[in-house]
């Protein structure tokens, strides 16, 4: 896997001070993407044990609330098995670190048949807290929505979500 950035200190992209990384590769190709040049799945740089400790390190700190998956897309089955790990590795380091992901794929095509779909995708969405779910659709986009570019896109509570076998919207 590849990534285009981290940023350190992000409040942008969930709740609290966060660090955030923008993985690379991205197949959905949304008309409107603020990150375009992270479809490439080569675009950045490679996401080695270095970068790891990089974002663990980052991360590690008392006024970090947590993580977030942007990109490029997290849940492209490339990225879920490189993820996979380090998110493994996160909760069992730092289990207090909240987890937020972003992603083209819907709820339901993550939890159901779909080309998203790998053999790391149910582990992967256990190790998430929010999931901002749904394609950026350029018609619905709407500034003042929170953490989300258009209105088609959920907040969701993945653990109550995976809980019930159905979407549950994030409260916050």
């Amino acid at each position: 896997m590849y990534y285009g950035s981290i940023k350190p200190c992000d409040i942008a992209n969930g709740t609290g001070v966060r660090v955030t990384l923008f993985v690379s590769g991205c197949t959905h190709r949304c008309k409107g993407c603020f990150q375009p040049q992270t479809w490439d799945f080569r675009y950045g740089q490679p996401f080695t044990a270095e970068t790891e400790e990089a974002l663990l390190e980052a991360l590690d700190r008392p006024y970090i609330s947590g993580l977030t998956l942007l990109g490029g897309e997290p849940f492209e089955p490339d990225n879920q098995r490189a993820l996979l790990p380090f998110l493994r590795r996160l909760r069992q380091q730092l289990p207090d670190k909240t987890v937020w992901a972003f992603s083209g794929y819907t709820w339901e095509e993550l939890t159901g048949q779909s080309r998203a779909r790998c053999e790391a995708t149910g582990a992967l969405l256990s190790l998430v807290d929010v999931l901002v779910d749904g394609e950026f659709v350029e018609a619905l986009r709407d500034i003042s929505l929170r953490f989300r570019g258009s209105s088609n896109q959920r907040l969701l509570d993945v653990p109550a979500s995976l809980a019930a076998g159905r979407p549950i919207p994030w409260e916050g």
